[in-house]
């Protein structure tokens, strides 16, 4: 009996043991997945954390890519009203039926109404004797007490065989953002943008 009794004391206490190791193998477990779910939350905010550190600038950049590609397709459009415009000059059209500043404004109109207000388009036309007199650099622009652009136009169509250049200027709103602008403020939200051309008038007769 005695040995019976030792035999199944031994049995009884490894078995007892055997529960005690899978009772602490399921706490492990489920602490690990306690740990695991917390890493994960702390992982999303590290993320956020950092979302929030770099959205600012971010979102500056995109602003600024933005900005900067619409300016530059604008201008180009301006450039090309400039050149078409300057044909009429080229040509001689413009010399033999009188065009007014306004009939010229309303002929390069067509060309710009999509992205710019027509009334809002400077127009600056000079001729000149020869190419090296010629100036073809951005207007400084000036402005009254009120707001309003001061600057005196020209607006002399040129004869046969003189030198012209055709400006168009136009103050292009941007916007501004925190971390400063791309393009040049004029102080009161826009820049300026200005489409040029130079060239010789042709012949086109008496």
């Amino acid at each position: 009996m005695s040995g019976g009794y030792r035999t199944y004391f031994t049995a009884a206490r490894a078995g007892a043991m055997e529960r005690d190791k899978f009772r602490m193998l399921r706490k492990l477990a489920k602490y690990f997945r306690r740990d695991i779910a917390r890493f994960r939350t702390a992982q999303r905010g590290a993320t956020a954390v950092e979302f929030a550190l770099i959205a600012p600038a971010f979102i500056a950049m995109l602003f600024a890519v933005i900005q900067t590609t619409l300016f530059l397709f604008a201008q180009q459009v301006l450039q090309n009203a400039a050149v078409q415009g300057g044909r009429l000059f080229m040509t001689g059209s413009a010399q033999s039926g009188g065009l007014t500043q306004a009939q010229f404004l309303n002929d390069i109109c067509p060309l710009v109404q999509a992205l710019f207000t027509c009334s809002n388009v400077m127009i600056n036309v000079q001729s000149y004797s020869s190419f090296g007199g010629a100036s073809t650099s951005e207007p400084t622009l000036t402005y009254n007490a009120n707001g309003s652009v001061s600057n005196t136009w020209n607006y002399t169509a040129g004869t046969q065989g003189q030198i012209m250049v055709v400006q168009l200027i136009y103050q292009w709103p941007i916007v501004g953002m925190p971390l400063g602008n791309v393009l040049h403020n004029l102080g009161n939200g826009t820049t300026e943008m200005m489409g040029v051309t130079a060239f010789r008038v042709e012949p086109y007769g008496s």
